[in-house]
């Protein structure tokens, strides 16, 4: 057993099984309160994962697993507008507001961190790229960290001297420049390779792609620079599976499957909420939701479809059989925080926890190998 010093972990057992549309006390001000469905405990055991999520508006990483008491235990840690995030096993990549995070656990095998969490996660580097709106995180075959620089309008990977190095961008974008012209922001990794990545639209223009948010939006083959498909909204987070690609029409609320060769899409489920960051796990797709806010994300046909159906916009996380379309398990958030960003399934996790990097904890949490 390892113990973390001083125990201040911030991991906070608040996930509370609870019936939807079940009374509940409201957050306090300026808090926020946590329900989890009744079955989502047993979903992370039965598929054997963890999650990682995060918020970019109060800029918290929140990794989800179940305790020894088989309740649902959700660490929280403060990463300035903390946003893509990617799990490799032993190792959590984080982009934030001007850094990208590596976070390594730092349990030997079969040490369990304060009698609870298989994994702890310390903050061993931080990348210093600049304010460049780092969305989606992944890594190569070769081990590389590539990730989508939203306000240059192209995917980069790291570099020892400058802030950045470009490795591509769309043909439709005639210079580098922090102008955020497309919104490009989703990429899928599949097999060590970006495969895939989504923009908001093909203007190519300073910010341009606000006026394109109800159509327009693209999905394009990053190894032969054809646009799959131009009739998304508002699209975000491709991921492959087989030989379909997944993806998120979030102008419109819905999760779809596309056809890579012909371009042809089907809808598999309407979430309520402003979909970002999608994560594939057996059989599942794994999605954020937001309450949508005015001025970006006003006006779109999501709006109308939440009315149609007489609901209220959700901030959370849903759990998608791909199968069926169902939502099987939820998390919802209630009180300050209304935008959720990315998540991630941490397979073989447990219970994992991470150290925050303005914690008095990781002045003292210490760990080396010994001596030979």
């Amino acid at each position: 057993m390892t113990d973390i010093p001083n125990s201040q972990t911030e991991t906070r057992n608040t996930g509370q099984a609870s019936a939807p549309g079940a009374e509940q006390a409201g957050p306090a001000p300026g808090s926020t309160g946590i329900q989890v469905s009744r079955g989502f405990a047993a979903w992370l055991r039965s598929h054997q994962t963890s999650l990682a999520f995060t918020s970019y508006q109060t800029g918290q990483l929140f990794l989800v697993g179940v305790l020894p008491n088989g309740t649902v235990s959700f660490n929280q840690q403060n990463f300035s507008r903390a946003m893509g995030v990617c799990w490799k096993p032993g190792r959590l990549y984080l982009g934030s507001l001007f850094q990208l995070w590596r976070l390594e656990n730092m349990l030997r095998p079969g040490e369990i961190g304060n009698q609870s969490f298989d994994q702890v996660l310390i903050p061993r580097n931080a990348q210093t790229t600049g304010d460049i709106d780092i969305h989606e995180v992944g890594v190569d075959k070769d081990g590389r960290v590539i990730f989508v620089n939203t306000k240059y309008s192209c995917l980069c990977t790291l570099d020892l001297t400058h802030s950045f190095k470009p490795i591509w961008k769309p043909p439709f974008i005639s210079k580098l420049a922090p102008e955020d012209r497309c919104h490009l922001n989703g990429m899928a990794v599949h097999d060590g390779e970006v495969r895939y990545v989504t923009a908001v639209s093909r203007t190519d223009v300073i910010s341009g792609w606000r006026e394109r948010r109800h159509e327009g939006g693209v999905l394009i083959d990053v190894q032969t620079n054809r646009i799959v498909t131009d009739q998304l909204s508002m699209p975000h987070s491709p991921r492959v599976v087989g030989d379909q690609v997944y993806a998120l029409d979030s102008g419109r609320g819905q999760i779809i499957r596309v056809d890579p060769a012909t371009g042809r899409k089907e809808d598999i489920a309407f979430c309520p909420g402003f979909l970002r960051g999608m994560a594939i796990h057996d059989g599942h797709a794994i999605v954020t939701v937001s309450k949508p806010r005015d001025g970006t994300f006003k006006g779109l046909l999501l709006d109308g479809e939440i009315k149609a159906r007489d609901a209220e916009p959700w901030c959370g996380v849903l759990i998608v059989s791909l199968a069926t379309g169902d939502i099987v398990e939820w998390v919802r958030l209630e009180g300050h925080i209304t935008e959720m960003f990315d998540v991630a399934a941490m397979p073989g996790v447990i219970c994992p926890m991470s150290v925050g990097p303005a914690t008095q904890e990781i002045q003292s949490t210490i760990t080396f190998d010994p001596l030979a």
